[in-house]
């Protein structure tokens, strides 16, 4: 194991378009190519998420377009002492 635990790589991935009775072959095979490469850049995306949060979890001093799910448990820019103190707490939150 790691930093953390492992995440089930499964739930990225709900690949079940190709089951539908109306669409032809390659409309299933384009379902399969983008749901498959969706997933990866969701389980990209929560690997990023979880390397920040251990590593840097300050938020930035702009408002971000998409923040991921972890972002908002994050400490404010600048406050250096809230950045000391929570770390260990949110370092320790990624692996409950």
């Amino acid at each position: 194991m790691g930093l953390w635990p492992y995440f089930r790589r499964r739930a990225c991935f709900a690949i079940d378009r190709h089951k539908l009775a109306y669409l032809n072959a390659f409309e299933k095979f384009n379902c399969l190519f983008c749901r498959y490469a969706n997933g990866l850049i969701a389980c990209v995306g929560e690997v990023a998420a979880r390397t920040e949060q251990y590593w840097c979890p300050i938020r930035h001093a702009r408002r971000t377009r998409q923040p991921h799910q972890h972002y908002d448990a994050f400490v404010d820019y600048g406050d250096s002492a809230a950045y000391r103190r929570q770390l260990p707490r949110l370092r320790a939150a990624l692996k409950e």
